[in-house]
């Protein structure tokens, strides 16, 4: 899936935001509570790293419109692949930690 910046963007808002201070500085939370980082979206080699996961798979008959677009960091979204939400990365404070 490729998407633009607005794309981007668009699927960075529905992340939680936590603070001002974690917001200034591109920090957000996914749906299993893992910080993500704006500027670490599709980076792997990041702690913060993020990528956009289809809610309902493509495999299974989800498509790429934004509803079905959701920000997981990127282990959590690995660990989902195509099932039911797997959070294998979680926060402790301003860590994250693996499950």
């Amino acid at each position: 899936m490729n998407l633009n910046t607005l794309e981007i963007s668009q699927v960075w808002a529905k992340a939680k935001h936590v603070g001002e201070k974690n917001e200034l500085n591109g920090f957000r939370k996914d749906k299993c509570g893992a910080w993500i980082k704006l500027s670490a979206y599709g980076d792997r080699d990041n702690k913060f790293g993020w990528e956009v996961d289809h809610i309902t798979p493509v495999a299974k008959g989800g498509s790429d419109v934004l509803n079905n677009l959701s920000p997981l960091h990127w282990k959590n979204n690995a660990a989902k692949s195509d099932g039911p939400l797997v959070c294998a990365i979680v926060s402790h404070g301003d860590t994250n930690i693996a499950v």
